[in-house]
């Protein structure tokens, strides 16, 4: 049995805005997009961004990083 996933409720606007502003995806923010689309309760507009975030990795505009934490 997995254990209850219970995401803030900015959880995904908040990792969104950082990832956007950093120009990083760390360790710890791709653990939180797989714990969000983990959980059934995220709504139309979470998911559309997360896919934004993934078509941004895609196309090079955003690094992925082995770093746990782009904020210092």
């Amino acid at each position: 049995m997995s254990p209850a996933v219970n995401l803030l409720p900015s959880a995904i606007a908040d990792l969104f805005a950082q990832v956007t502003i950093s120009g990083k995806i760390t360790r710890a923010d791709r653990y939180g997009l797989m714990a969000a689309l983990l959980d059934d309760t995220i709504d139309a507009e979470e998911k559309s961004s997360i896919d934004r975030l993934l078509h941004a990795v895609c196309r090079g505009r955003l690094k992925v990083v082995n770093e746990i934490s782009a904020v210092l």
